[in-house]
């Protein structure tokens, strides 16, 4: 059997869901016939499930995925209910680079970062999944939460012949969505898309100026560590006692601070940056509902032209007198005159959908902020770390007082 290490076990409820999710990170070593060292195969996430609904065949159960199983479920999700004007919740991006630091046993702490991110990120997906009600209902769904063994996942490879299929149909469609002008009767839709365009470039900008102040807050830390430990040399090498003291003291200062900023640097990586990106993730799949109604309506008028086009035949059949091919055209014009009323049915369900769910996503998105962390008052934890960064900071400075006065 190989051998199981289960990593950042997690458990965490979700708000107003009939489940309850625990994840945890569990990786295979099998041994390598090629050479006396083991191999990482990619890692599976392990995860206990709770629920209320009578759906399920059993209250709680344990099912292990892979990363490419959470790709499969997306991209079946989206074949089936995208065209429908439902907004899909996106899963986290690929991470070739991340995956393979984490497949080689390289220890460090990017790896953890990467786990600890493709985690969480992998628990917000699934909850967004589970709390959709149309989404809930779906077989593949409930396979995925139940079954467990699931058929290996093709296709989610970026570099294979369907990923390569996949980015040429999206440059299709982006060419495609530049040449339609759709003649937007309805202003509510064009108000709202407006805004979700304008909030993606907001949230990218944003996005931007963040993970530029982690990464300066890191530098920050690693300045930090160095000055600390440049000063303790100094105090190690300092022939009075007095100031080596005080340099030993400010060695210690400098040694919490740098503990400080890495703790501020992977808090806002994790609670604002990973949001943010998350957040403009599913701006790109609630942008694709608009695109989708748009394809309908397209459709629909597709329709209306080949109909006029087949009158326009049927009346020069007559003009003609061509009573041989008048039945066939007055035939195909009955059959786009059909055509043409199912596809004006499902523009308007499809609009329908795209309004319910884009007001859904308004109201869940402001039920999300006001829970957010950041939105609540500042609790006991925060003020305790506010009043040590003060508190060290005041040291630091009567230390430095100190020993400018013992230098001078």
């Amino acid at each position: 059997n190989p051998e199981k290490i289960a990593l950042l076990a997690f458990t965490q409820a979700i708000p107003d869901s009939c489940f309850h999710f625990s994840f945890s990170q569990c990786m295979d070593f099998v041994p390598c016939p090629l050479c006396l060292t083991s191999l990482l195969v990619p890692p599976f996430f392990l995860f206990p499930l709770q629920t209320t609904l009578a759906m399920f065949r059993t209250k709680t159960f344990t099912v292990r995925r892979r990363f490419s199983d959470f790709l499969g479920l997306y991209e079946k999700l989206t074949e089936k209910h995208a065209p429908n004007g439902f907004i899909v919740p996106p899963p986290p991006e690929k991470s070739i680079m991340g995956m393979t630091k984490v497949k080689v046993g390289k220890e460090d702490s990017s790896s953890g970062e990467f786990v600890e991110r493709r985690r969480a990120a992998l628990e917000r997906y699934l909850q967004r999944v589970v709390c959709h009600p149309s989404l809930l209902q779906d077989p593949d769904v409930r396979e995925f939460l139940e079954k467990e063994e699931l058929p290996r996942a093709v296709g989610t490879q970026a570099l294979s012949g369907a990923g390569f299929l996949k980015m040429l149909n999206k440059a299709t469609d982006a060419v495609s969505k530049m040449t339609i002008k759709m003649n937007e009767s309805d202003v509510w839709f064009e108000e709202k898309l407006q805004e979700v365009e304008a909030a993606d470039q907001q949230f990218r900008k944003l996005h931007g100026m963040v993970e530029s102040l982690v990464v300066h807050r890191k530098e920050l830390s690693l300045n930090t560590a160095c000055f600390s430990k440049s000063v303790a040399m100094l105090g190690s090498s300092e022939d009075n006692t007095a100031l080596s003291r005080a340099l030993s003291q400010l060695a210690e200062v400098e040694d919490k601070m740098e503990q400080l900023h890495q703790e501020q640097a992977s808090c806002d990586s994790f609670s604002f940056a990973e949001l943010i990106a998350d957040y403009i993730r599913l701006l790109g799949s609630v942008r694709g509902s608009f695109d989708h109604r748009m394809k309908a309506w397209q459709r629909w008028q597709d329709a209306q032209t080949m109909l006029q086009k087949k009158r326009e035949s049927e009346a020069k059949l007559l003009w003609a007198n061509k009573p041989d091919k008048l039945q066939q055209a007055k035939d195909d014009i009955a059959e786009w005159e059909a055509k043409v009323t199912q596809y004006e049915g499902d523009f308007d369900r499809v609009s329908s959908t795209v309004r319910k769910e884009v007001v859904r996503f308004e109201v869940n998105t402001h039920i999300v902020l006001q829970r957010s962390p950041r939105a609540q008052p500042v609790g006991p934890q925060v003020l305790g770390r506010c009043s040590q960064q003060r508190y060290i900071k005041s040291k630091k400075c009567q230390i430095t007082a100190h020993w400018y006065t013992l230098i001078s």
